[in-house]
């Protein structure tokens, strides 16, 4: 990180300085929140979470080398600067904001309902053919991961890629104010957080409070073929940006798209004036709009197609994200990260394109309110209407999938079967499972089928 100090700190963040006057002037180097990872002369931020209290930590902190501490009480006598605030998460962001700031350097807001994190890999792969990259890793999307994203800036970086990911009204304003996003991008307005929501409409609200904290001369980049998306005409005065694939009008177009089975996806990429033959190495019709999305911002920071198309190749899946892996004698469709409705779909149709027996392992979805069983069931009914030859579902609403499967396809026996939890599936694995089979893994995170996959992976 590009390094602050204490006193710039308290200023930025609206606190109070305390605790020890020497040091105030000294660099800090990184900005931390778990006592565990403490590096020399870093901030650690006491955050209060739901299960633990990081002021808690704070004398271990100061004792492993942290060099100032922010937080909501500070304690006498502490040894290092101090800087007291009303709430650190808040602080946080208020910190982070001013940070980017001192980086100058533009921001690329990936935002969306589904297709994520994909697409800000994809779009980061693309824009390191010119530039030095800093992405957001793992999870950290939200309003405490994005400051801490930012706070892995250093002035080398030329471009942030940063996710940005809510389930309430309110949050991506808080997000934008922080990022200020000279470019967005959104993927989709999917079914994800209905329960916080209500209701499409009310996701796609949500997700534009991001426009009111963009870079005047910014830029915004939408999925063309999404219904949702393509209510929005200008945003601050300027139309917007638009890639697809079935919309004709769209300045970013993929066209004589091909799947290539494991291999993933071809398409030739056409801007009206070029064009250029892409492979996605990722299986799905939503990875060929995941590179669209990261072609659209290439294009934007003025990379060449050639440039766009080897940043795309170099993609690779993610764990838990549509991720092939091979066990001994099958291949597993590792998508346990999350699901919504929309990308339980997406994955059910990667699925129906494969050679083998194809089995889908399904569970419930999380925030989708009182809404839930219908939209488990309309899941259910589309992965009838595919060429799946077993599904396996598990859960209270899993089991929704699985009625309306076996009602809709006829066959209420055979190749479907209900689990009432993940144990009971695991222990019936091996009578399930052959060799060369198919096998998809997908259900919200807090199923936990992260250990279904690792199961699988010994077959």
């Amino acid at each position: 990180m590009k390094n602050f100090t204490a006193s710039a700190a308290a200023q930025a963040a609206s606190g109070i300085l305390c605790g020890s006057r020497e040091g105030i002037h000294t660099e800090i180097t990184a900005v931390i929140t778990d006592s565990r990872k403490i590096q020399s002369g870093c901030l650690f931020a006491a955050i209060r979470g739901d299960n633990s209290d990081g002021h808690a930590y704070i004398d271990q902190a100061v004792k492993a080398g942290a060099g100032a501490v922010l937080g909501e009480e500070i304690p006498e006598g502490l040894p290092v600067p101090g800087i007291r605030v009303d709430n650190t998460r808040m602080a946080l962001q208020k910190l982070a904001a001013w940070y980017l700031d001192q980086i100058h350097i533009p921001a690329v807001g990936i935002i969306g309902s589904a297709g994520k994190t994909s697409t800000k890999e994809m779009t980061a792969l693309v824009l390191e053919q010119k530039y030095r990259v800093l992405k957001t890793e793992g999870n950290y999307n939200n309003e405490l991961g994005v400051p801490l994203t930012i706070f892995r800036l250093t002035e080398a970086d030329e471009i942030a890629v940063i996710e940005m990911g809510i389930n309430h009204f309110g949050e991506m304003d808080r997000l934008g104010k922080i990022v200020r996003p000279d470019t967005a991008v959104m993927t989709n307005i999917g079914t994800a957080h209905l329960e916080f929501l209500g209701s499409r409409e009310g996701i796609l609200k949500a997700k534009s409070e991001v426009f009111r904290h963009m870079n005047p001369d910014g830029c915004v980049i939408l999925n063309g073929d999404d219904d949702m998306l393509s209510t929005i005409h200008t945003v601050n005065g300027k139309e917007p940006v638009r890639y697809g694939i079935e919309n004709p009008d769209v300045q970013i177009r993929a066209e004589s798209v091909e799947a290539l089975g494991l291999e993933g996806m071809q398409f030739d990429l056409c801007t009206g004036k070029e064009s250029k033959t892409v492979t996605v190495p990722s299986p799905g019709i939503h990875s060929v709009y995941n590179a669209l999305a990261g072609a659209a911002v290439g294009i934007r920071y003025g990379l060449t197609l050639d440039e766009i198309a080897l940043g795309i190749r170099k993609y690779k899946g993610l764990p838990g994200r549509q991720h092939i892996v091979k066990g001994k004698s099958i291949t597993v469709i590792d998508d346990c990260y999350n699901a919504n409705p929309s990308s339980m779909k997406s994955s059910l149709s990667i699925l129906q394109n494969f050679k083998g027996r194809r089995i889908a392992i399904l569970g419930d979805m999380g925030e989708l309110g009182e809404k839930a069983e219908t939209l488990h069931r309309e899941v259910g009914q589309y992965a009838a209407s595919l060429n799946i030859d077993r599904l396996y579902c598990i859960g209270k609403l899993g089991k929704q999938i699985g009625e309306a499967y076996a009602s809709e396809s006829g066959d209420s026996q055979q190749n479907v079967l209900c689990f009432d939890s993940k144990e009971t599936l695991l222990e019936s694995l091996h009578e399930l499972i052959q060799p060369e089979d198919i096998v998809l893994v997908k259900a919200s995170h807090f199923m936990g089928f992260d250990s279904v996959v690792r199961e699988l992976e010994n077959f």
